[in-house]
């Protein structure tokens, strides 16, 4: 049996960084800004990195760097950027068991495009997670006493609540993070009262909530009548809301700058994860938390600056509040 399986994508992450691109302003725009580069020019990149990304390895590196046994379970391609993806489970002491393949589509890969000192956009491709399905995993050999449901795709969401009966049926406890697909199906509401650990950042539990971002206060109590367990709001720098079913929490980090934001949601619910499990303490949680997505976000990509369980980190400030 294994104290965590993750579920959720594997992407492989391209970081390029240029100071060729310049920002306009345009309503068209989700945003009102856009990049704009010279059509057909070739725009000189002065950095390049690579690595690999998707919520379900991500998580399941910080929870393996904690000492845990810990499974992924998701879908890649026949290609490449697949066999870097089982090379890097092996790496950080994840089990590949249940990862599926597939030569229909290529492995998920992101592009991440970054100008300094502006901000950064991402071209996403969603390849071989899409066709994840039933048919590729056996049930009865998902053993664990947890299981952590990382975002699932528009394509994937039934997965979500078939993971989750069967974990519940099987008394196996669930963190779940889902993706704004998931939280905008009306079937969402019906089963976060049965998550034991629920995990999103703000934008997203307006969503959930259908209340404006400005609304802090009414969000943050609005998720907690949601859940019937350990209910967190992450807010980027600023911080974190946590209710633990009778107290609210918020901490905010000791360090507001980062290299890289790329997997800072993941190093943070794994993080918390990996302590609630050893010492069954909110506090403990959001602490080891906020440490992990604070060294993440000071290396570039999701997974180089994950602390391990020996690796020592500065305590924040906890408060609480009714």
């Amino acid at each position: 049996m294994f104290d965590v399986i993750t579920f959720g994508t594997a992407t492989k992450d391209i970081f390029l960084q240029t100071r060729q691109g310049s920002i306009i302003k345009d309503k068209e725009f989700l945003s009102g800004e856009g990049i704009c580069f010279s059509l057909g020019s070739k725009v000189k990149t002065e950095k390049i990195h690579f690595s690999s990304g998707g919520g379900g390895t991500n998580t399941a590196a910080t929870l393996a760097k904690q000492g845990f046994s810990v499974a992924y379970c998701g879908k890649i391609g026949e290609d490449g950027a697949g066999d870097n993806i089982l090379k890097e489970m092996d790496y950080y002491g994840v089990d590949s068991r249940f990862i599926s393949f597939t030569s229909e589509k290529v492995t998920n890969h992101s592009v991440v495009l970054d100008i300094p000192g502006k901000d950064r956009t991402i071209f996403a491709y969603k390849g071989a997670s899409d066709l994840f399905s039933k048919e590729d995993i056996s049930l009865k050999e998902l053993n664990a006493e947890w299981f952590y449901l990382a975002p699932f795709s528009e394509n994937t969401k039934d997965l979500f609540y078939f993971f989750l009966d069967y974990a519940i049926s099987s008394n196996i406890k669930v963190m779940v993070n889902p993706s704004k697909a998931q939280l905008r199906d009306k079937k969402i509401k019906e089963v976060l009262g049965k998550v034991d650990v629920l995990l999103l950042n703000l934008e997203e539990a307006a969503i959930l909530t259908n209340l404006p971002c400005k609304k802090e206060e009414d969000i943050i109590r609005g998720v907690a009548k949601e859940v019937k367990g350990i209910a967190i709001i992450t807010k980027g720098k600023e911080g974190v809301f946590v209710y633990d079913g009778q107290k609210f929490y918020s901490a905010k980090p000791t360090i507001a700058s980062a290299v890289d934001r790329t997997g800072a949601g993941d190093s943070f619910g794994a993080g918390f994860l990996s302590s609630f499990i050893r010492e069954g303490d909110v506090k403990e949680g959001i602490q080891l938390g906020i440490a992990n997505s604070t060294s993440c976000l000071q290396k570039m990509g999701a997974k180089h600056g994950l602390l391990g369980k020996s690796d020592k980190y500065e305590k924040v400030e906890i408060h609480e509040f009714k």
